[in-house]
């Protein structure tokens, strides 16, 4: 069985672990949701099956084991140009994934928008490690990993006229504005500009990778995955307005191949559940929190042997360990 037959199956334990954290269920939030999972997932329903009718004669039958993937499934049937009835080259996202995307989407979207000035600075402090490879000298073209530290505290210009500064172990830089803000360059401005519907969301975040990393561009990721890479780092960079935050998850629960990961462990030891997609032998994991459903970092685990390590390592850890608002550069965030 391959990575692909995996995404296609909902394993027993995944419904348990649903069930077993906190927020999953609709008596059970840990946080006031504005819409149930029952409610959110029947509106769902409704509209994938309305899309399905347009585009095919057949009756549409929705199992319930098959609710909540509905409207991803549609989504990668719209992108692949594949017909309702037809097969998608991708694994469809599974259902236990989509459902945790949902239940944090609900989550993120109950939080306060922050209160931020065009002079103000968004700051993020990460710690983690990315992998580098090098030749070994005299190793006949044999290549040695070796971690590289990628821990660093950002200060993004809330309008984005100030740039953005960064500190690591190497130093501190500052990067002036380079042309207007853009998806992989965005600003808190920009991003409030951006869509609330995760289907006309999506809809911009595959026009971007389809022409980076689509047919012709000579890429090996990939419009798929290129998407879930660019959610991952929007969400993981930046503080993204509440129902921006929301429209995301809902977005990546719409991208082929999505699966869930039930225990991780993020680059600073703390577990929760993760939301993963596998490309090139390599699972990107997000992972969360199980009580709160907040994201605590991102890691890519090898699934094989490799020069990056033996299957299991973490080629990439990142974990947010600190988030608030600044009045410039260099200051942390009050509290």
């Amino acid at each position: 069985m391959n990575a692909a037959d995996d995404a296609r199956i909902q394993p027993p334990e995944h419904d348990e672990l649903l069930q077993r954290l906190s927020g999953i269920s609709d008596a059970d939030l840990s946080f006031p949701g504005h819409r149930p999972v029952k409610k959110q997932l029947m509106r769902e329903i409704a509209r994938v099956d309305q899309t399905a009718r347009r585009r095919s004669r057949r009756p549409l039958f929705l199992s319930m084991a098959a609710v909540a993937a509905g409207c991803a499934v549609a989504l990668a049937f719209t992108l692949s140009g594949n017909r309702p009835e037809e097969p998608a080259e991708a694994a469809r996202p599974e259902p236990a994934a989509v459902q945790l995307l949902d239940r944090i989407a609900l989550a993120a979207e109950s939080a306060s928008a922050p209160a931020v000035r065009d002079s103000q600075f968004l700051y993020t402090k990460t710690v983690g490690h990315s992998t580098a490879l090098s030749e070994v000298p005299g190793g006949g073209g044999r290549m040695e990993a070796s971690p590289t530290d990628e821990s660093a505290e950002h200060w993004h210009s809330v309008d984005g006229s100030a740039g953005t500064t960064t500190r690591t172990v190497r130093g501190s830089e500052t990067l002036p504005p380079d042309g207007p803000p853009t998806l992989n360059g965005p600003t808190y401005r920009f991003l409030e500009t951006l869509p609330t519907d995760p289907d006309a969301l999506l809809h911009l975040i595959y026009e971007d990778t389809r022409m980076q990393h689509g047919p012709g561009s000579g890429s090996t990721t990939g419009p798929d995955q290129q998407a879930f890479v660019a959610i991952g780092d929007l969400l993981r960079r930046f503080q993204a307005p509440p129902g921006l935050s929301a429209a995301l998850y809902r977005a990546a629960a719409r991208i082929p191949g999505v699966v869930l990961v039930p225990d991780s462990k993020d680059a600073v030891g703390r577990t929760g559940v993760a939301v993963a997609r596998v490309h090139d032998n390599e699972r990107t994991e997000w992972i969360f929190d199980k009580q709160t459903m907040r994201l605590l970092g991102e890691r890519t685990i090898a699934l094989g042997d490799s020069d990056w390590g033996r299957a299991g390592t973490a080629v990439t850890s990142v974990a947010i360990v600190a988030q608030g608002i600044t009045d410039r550069p260099g200051q942390l965030p009050l509290g």
